[in-house]
């Protein structure tokens, strides 16, 4: 049997988690947590490196007994939709740790299982090749996540926490009914391989199609479902928040591409004007809506909404271009979003206010966060030289080519995000000196240069040479395409 290199990236953490309950010192369990995501990214980056950018295929193949009665296995594997996002989950895990070491000071224990434990089920929803396995992981990741919104989070934390579960297990219902059609139609079998080979019949694919799309749209969360988010940002601790951005939302895409596409192709194909119009609102809408924040995480927030919108739009523009730079936009957000909402909470942990008005020339107190503040900014508004300039490029050239009435109106979306990011960054760094004579502000130290610099780092390679990341992406994301092309033809 091969290496289980998959299965070390996803019960690395698991193990972790489970070492962590016996620690007594607090100190103790923050580096046993952060060893552990080191090696888990160590794991995620032996994968990459030894990742075939020439196959569509599944790599890495694991496939285990589970409960064979039943057509149940654990299986996993990688292509080049998900390795990418096997990777960022290891990177902000270890971000997120560094980001908790000191805002987290009570039940670090309790919180510590919780980050981890959610770390490892994440790992499994991008690795799972088994349809069974992908909804445990898929459903049992909201107890971790809520846990931490609802003990860790700020004032209105249990109304927030209450919010998020309730949404997204709403949405996760209407998937379970339709994986278990899934299952019968494909002849008692959960291999998502083996169920990507199917030839529903349209009818089935479109009322398949609505239940995946809530379910997927609230995770995105895609408007009208996305009235969770904001509050579940605001109220939750910054490792949350960046693993909230950074991953979750990232799921529902995924879905998409992972179930929705392959599998019901004619409804994909079919619906795909609908689902590029529900993108362009979430652009717009988000947009407008971060524009009138003076809540800094609020902001984020909504701008994560428009961005994701970005996603989704070149997901259904069912082109190579907009597919390609849906994949690449999806890592891009990730580490951007992740990172502003990380320079929220090293500024909130400092002034203990969010609000844009209590700031104002931070640039003269903090000149080293303003600065690379300064870059994810950029990168957020996807300034040329950046990692969100090539994917919302790449969006933008097949939202074009597929409708050009919604690929306009995606353009206003861009240019409402440079209004209010650059408006943000004005009032916060280059306005009127307020926040040093308010509050001590110190600029910042090692261990948070060291959660932010990786961030840093994939923000000028993907935008200055993003050759090896479109290289992963490219072969799957031609076969999907090409799925879609033989089977797509609509009813």
């Amino acid at each position: 049997m091969a290496f289980p290199l998959l299965s070390l990236i996803v019960l690395v953490p698991a193990a972790g988690a489970a070492v962590v309950m016996f620690l007594r010192s607090d100190d103790l369990v923050r580096w046993a947590a952060l060893t552990v995501t080191l090696l888990d990214l160590a794991l995620a980056i032996v994968m990459l490196a030894g990742f075939d950018t020439g196959t569509s295929g599944m790599q890495f193949v694991e496939r285990r007994p589970w409960v064979p009665a039943l057509g149940i296995t654990f299986a996993l594997g990688v292509d080049g939709i998900s390795a990418l996002f096997v990777f960022l989950t290891a990177l902000l895990g270890w971000i997120s740790v560094l980001a908790s070491w000191i805002a987290i000071d009570r039940k670090v224990k309790q919180f510590t299982i919780s980050l981890l434990a959610m770390q490892a089920l994440m790992l499994g929803v991008f690795s799972a090749l088994d349809l069974f396995l992908f909804y445990v992981c898929w459903e049992a990741m909201l107890i971790p996540m809520y846990l931490i919104i609802g003990v860790w989070g700020g004032d209105g934390r249990v109304y927030a926490a209450f919010k998020f579960f309730l949404y997204t297990l709403a949405g996760s219902l209407l998937f379970l009914v339709g994986i278990i059609v899934l299952y019968f139609e494909g002849g008692r079998t959960f291999d998502i391989l083996a169920l990507m080979a199917l030839d529903l019949p349209f009818e089935v694919q479109s009322w398949l199609f609505f239940a995946f799309l809530v379910a997927f749209a609230v995770k995105v969360p895609m408007v009208p479902f996305h009235t969770w988010l904001p509050d579940a940002h605001v109220q939750a601790p910054t490792a949350g928040s960046i693993i909230l951005a950074g991953v979750l939302l990232k799921m529902g895409a995924y879905g998409f591409l992972r179930f929705s596409l392959p599998m019901l192709p004619e409804a994909s194909v079919y619906y795909s004007t609908l689902m590029m119009a529900l993108s362009a609102l979430a652009i717009v809408y988000g947009g407008l809506l971060a524009l009138a924040q003076d809540d800094l995480k609020k902001l984020v927030a909504y701008s994560s909404i428009s961005h994701m919108g970005f996603v989704t739009l070149g997901i259904f523009a069912l082109n190579p271009l907009g597919l390609q730079g849906s994949i690449l936009q999806m890592f891009n957000h990730g580490v951007t979003t992740g990172a502003l909402f990380l320079f929220v909470g090293l500024i909130y942990e400092r002034t203990h206010t969010r609000s844009i008005a209590d700031y104002g020339g931070l640039m003269k107190v903090a000149p080293v966060y303003t600065g690379f503040l300064a870059l994810f900014v950029l990168s957020s508004m996807a300034l040329p030289g950046t990692n969100a300039f090539v994917g919302e490029l790449l969006v933008l050239s097949g939202g074009f080519a597929a409708n050009l009435a919604l690929g306009a109106i995606a353009v206003l979306g861009a240019l409402l995000g440079a209004a209010y990011l650059l408006g943000m960054y004005r009032r916060v760094a280059l306005g009127p000196a307020n926040v040093g004579a308010r509050f001590k502000v110190r600029d910042v130290n090692g261990r948070e240069m060291a959660a932010i610099l990786p961030l840093a780092v994939f923000v000028l390679w993907v935008g200055l040479y993003p050759k090896p990341f479109l290289a992963i992406i490219d072969s799957s994301a031609m076969h999907l395409l090409q799925q879609l092309h033989d089977k797509g033809s609509g009813p």
